[in-house]
């Protein structure tokens, strides 16, 4: 669902509120109780739900799961920066 965010032209009231687009917008403010709350025109907000969509319908051909992706098989080379680094230490 979008995040919409509101001004309040009476107060000068500011909110955000995650509402469906068929919503109706918002009139009264909540803060002076003003019939002047405004849709204000801001980067587009949204609220992912779930578990990992991008593990579930953009991941490729492998079969580890979304926990196993995360560990490393590389062996550490005793450095204290990491391994494969190339400095000197």
């Amino acid at each position: 669902m979008p995040i919409y965010e509101y001004s309040c032209d009476k107060c000068g009231h500011r909110l955000e509120l995650i509402q469906k687009m068929s919503d109706e917008p918002l009139r009264d403010c909540p803060d002076c109780h003003a019939p002047s709350l405004r849709k204000l025109v801001s980067a587009a907000g949204f609220r992912l739900k779930g578990t990992g969509w991008y593990a579930t319908d953009f991941k490729g051909d492998s079969k580890k799961t979304p926990s196993e992706a995360g560990t490393s098989t590389k062996k550490s080379s005793g450095h204290a920066c990491g391994t494969g680094c190339g400095c000197t230490r």
